[in-house]
């Protein structure tokens, strides 16, 4: 049986504090530590029988306190200097997404992470929503044929929580990394951005990207529906799948003209509607399943499913759809080395 993992949990805000809740219940970890600077948070680590200090020197000056990993849950702002400190310190480190609020401390990061031969993972947590894991395996399956459009769909109220970025970073970076798992590389991008209730950062952001695949992706994302959507829909030519985020249904709406018949796909001429189907997915809180692959790589038993190389993808990808927006123009990614955001 391997060891429980103890892991201490940077940032106990709203997502930092389910961190600390789905650490404390996992059978194969144990929060030891929760550092904030709010006073409050000190009854939270208490209610987990966990320690809690104010700040990462406190922290680090305090070593070794027998910890094993980190989750830094942190301002997106505050992500490269608490992550290269930890890794530095010798600390395998999962970190909330986007990776850092710009390429170059992404980068910075990745360059401490190889340096040191240590983990470090990215929590795009939609990776591990059951519903997108199942569309994903029907995908890999070849069950639509050719794809040709994939539309995301994330709508909010305004949030009291996020100051330090915009909907881009916050938002569309989970469907940016899930468009990019079905899709692959874009190849183009042109977005429309508005502030409409931000003091300071964009609120609505619309995109169309061109895949290298020929595969066509639509993006909408605001914090300015009074409702919670999370949806994606993935168009090909034997049906539809959708994706439902928050109930983590998939359904398939199916082409009643596409027959069974592989060969005869390549005749593929028409649409007309079909049976559908909703499958039977297995419910799992996705942060949970997150941090079960975290603990699984830490003990050296599994892969971390988002890598820092691919969640800096997404952070450069989401980048160029603001400055797209910003500057009215078609951009075209290029490499990751080409980029200059």
């Amino acid at each position: 049986m391997a060891e429980r993992v103890r892991i201490a949990v940077l940032g106990a805000g709203q997502i930092g504090r389910h961190h600390c809740r789905v650490v404390s219940e996992h059978p194969d970890a144990e929060l030891a530590i929760v550092v904030d600077p709010e006073p409050a948070t000190e009854g939270l680590a208490y209610a987990a029988r966990a320690a809690w200090l104010p700040s990462l020197d406190h922290f680090l000056s305090g070593r070794p306190h027998d910890v094993s990993a980190a989750i830094v849950a942190v301002p997106t702002a505050a992500h490269a200097s608490v992550v290269i400190r930890l890794l530095e310190a010798g600390i395998p480190v999962l970190v909330e997404k986007p990776i850092a609020h710009n390429l170059r401390d992404a980068l910075a990061m990745i360059s401490v992470a190889r340096k040191k031969r240590l983990l470090l993972s990215v929590g795009h947590v939609e990776r591990f929503n059951p519903a997108v894991q199942a569309l994903q395996e029907r995908i890999s399956a070849n069950e639509l044929g050719r794809i040709f459009q994939v539309h995301a769909r994330r709508l909010s109220p305004f949030p009291s929580r996020i100051g330090d970025s915009g909907v881009a970073l916050d938002l569309a970076t989970h469907d940016l990394d899930v468009m990019c798992q079905v899709a692959g590389r874009p190849r183009r991008v042109f977005a429309e951005v508005e502030r409409r209730a931000h003091r300071t950062h964009e609120d609505l952001l619309v995109a169309t990207l061109r895949f290298e695949s020929g595969i066509i992706g639509l993006l909408e994302v605001n914090w300015l529906t009074p409702t919670k959507v999370r949806q994606m829909t993935v168009t090909g030519e034997r049906g539809m799948f959708v994706v439902d985020y928050l109930n983590q249904h998939l359904t398939l709406y199916e082409n009643a003209r596409a027959t069974t018949d592989w060969e005869a796909l390549d005749l593929f001429d028409g649409v007309t509607e079909g049976n559908v189907t909703r499958y039977a997915i297995p419910r799992k809180e996705p942060l949970r399943a997150q941090l079960d692959a975290f603990v699984r790589a830490l003990h050296g038993e599994d892969k971390v499913l988002v890598t820092p190389e691919q969640a800096l993808e997404v952070l450069r990808l989401a980048l160029l759809a603001v400055q797209s927006g910003t500057l009215g123009q078609v951009i075209n990614p290029g490499s990751p080395a080409d980029s200059t955001v």
